[in-house]
């Protein structure tokens, strides 16, 4: 796999870097090429787990013990863990539970709740922003199907919030992005994101419509409240129910409510293509992640959920976890049969820039393969080739 200099290398002639040389352009790409190489790198772990049966703990239960143990990230420390819950509880894709689809499995976050509180988590707390909606987590977990006790029972001080608004705060948290972000300076929150000691990225390994793919960092796009960031957002204040989906981040056709920071730059693209993976970068930037746990079980290709014309399921029977996100996410983008060096114009980032360049250039963590120390199964062992998938509209194992 060529890193950052080899790339360029391979995709410009010396006639083109005399030009952008000339244009001041040179200096630019060097700098993404130091970049790159500082990039920090960690532990990633793959491992095979066909089902959500009795493998699936043992198998999590491996995967944190290559990465060295979770009980020194989380002993007597407030775990946060961003759900990967897309859409409405009740979009399915077919006859599919959802958890068999487009949102992460209960099993899956039972079995990581559970090994969180064995390693010595004083409070976990599971978060997501359901669709549109002030009711409960719980709530709306049990419209889907789910039994909120199962996660109650799964370890000591589970606890549940709804962040897609203001929720059991007084106020919204303000967290700045370091060097001061692609889009936003900083993003006001729910409490939950900046009252954690560790921040889980819990999530699907999917692809997307708008991003290519959604991944551990992807899943960090809906920490943002509606009722700030939303099509209904206060104009002044935020407003005090969530109203509308995210387009003011897509399309930038508004600005948050005027209590937030605005955009560093309205005049700059507004292709949700361009501001989308920018801001995910921003706002992984702005709330790190700590533990990133991919799960690739049973899901789906074409897309991020049901909505997407022509998606279908499979099952790649795979996890993915690691310690640094883009480290994580470049795994998992080459076990789903993509280049994780790869940028707009090429799979899976066709009509979008790679969120992964963009966080790589952030420095938040390196793409390379080459560079990042992956541990347990090797990646063409478990390998699935999405687009291959998709085409052939087979599921494995069926």
């Amino acid at each position: 796999m060529p890193g950052a200099d080899a790339l360029i290398r391979e995709n410009l002639t010396r006639r083109q870097l005399l030009s952008l040389a000339g244009a001041g352009t040179l200096g630019a790409l060097s700098q993404r090429v130091s970049l790159a190489k500082a990039a920090p790198v960690d532990r990633v772990s793959i491992a095979k787990c066909p089902s959500y049966g009795a493998e699936l703990l043992p198998a999590l239960s491996r995967m944190f013990d290559q990465l060295g143990g979770v009980g020194r990230l989380v002993q007597n420390k407030t775990v946060a863990i961003k759900l990967n819950l897309t859409g409405d509880a009740n979009s399915r894709l077919g006859h599919l539970p959802a958890g068999e689809a487009h949102w992460v499995h209960p099993r899956a976050v039972a079995a990581v709740v559970h090994l969180l509180g064995k390693a010595g988590a004083r409070r976990i707390r599971l978060l997501e922003s359901p669709w549109a909606s002030a009711e409960s987590l719980e709530e709306f977990m049990l419209r889907a199907g789910w039994e909120p006790r199962d996660f109650l029972n799964a370890a000591p001080g589970v606890e549940f919030e709804n962040t897609n608004w203001l929720g059991k705060a007084k106020k919204y948290s303000r967290l700045p992005v370091p060097g001061g972000g692609y889009t936003f300076p900083a993003f006001d929150l729910n409490h939950s994101y900046a009252d954690c000691d560790v921040f889980v990225s819990l999530t699907k390994l999917k692809e997307h419509a708008t991003t290519g793919i959604t991944l551990a960092m992807k899943n960090s796009f809906g920490i943002t409240p509606c009722t700030i960031y939303g099509d209904g957002a206060g104009i002044d204040e935020p407003s005090e129910v969530p109203k509308g989906g995210r387009t003011l981040l897509h399309f930038g056709r508004r600005q948050p409510s005027k209590s937030a920071p605005p955009e560093n730059d309205p005049s700059t693209s507004r292709d949700d293509r361009y501001r989308v993976p920018r801001i995910v970068a921003d706002l992984v930037a702005a709330r790190p992640i700590h533990l990133s746990i991919i799960e690739g079980i049973y899901t789906m290709t074409k897309g991020e959920g049901p909505w997407i014309r022509g998606s279908v399921p499979v099952r790649p029977g795979v996890l993915v976890a690691g310690l640094n996100p883009v480290n994580t996410d470049a795994v998992a983008t080459a076990v789903m049969g993509f280049d994780p060096i790869a940028d707009r114009g090429k799979p899976p980032f066709e009509k979008c820039d790679s969120t992964l360049r963009l966080a790589e250039d952030h420095g938040l963590g390196s793409r390379d393969l080459s560079r990042i120390d992956i541990i347990g199964t090797p990646i063409q062992d478990v390998r699935f080739d999405f687009r291959k998938h998709a085409q052939a509209h087979v599921v494995r194992g069926v």
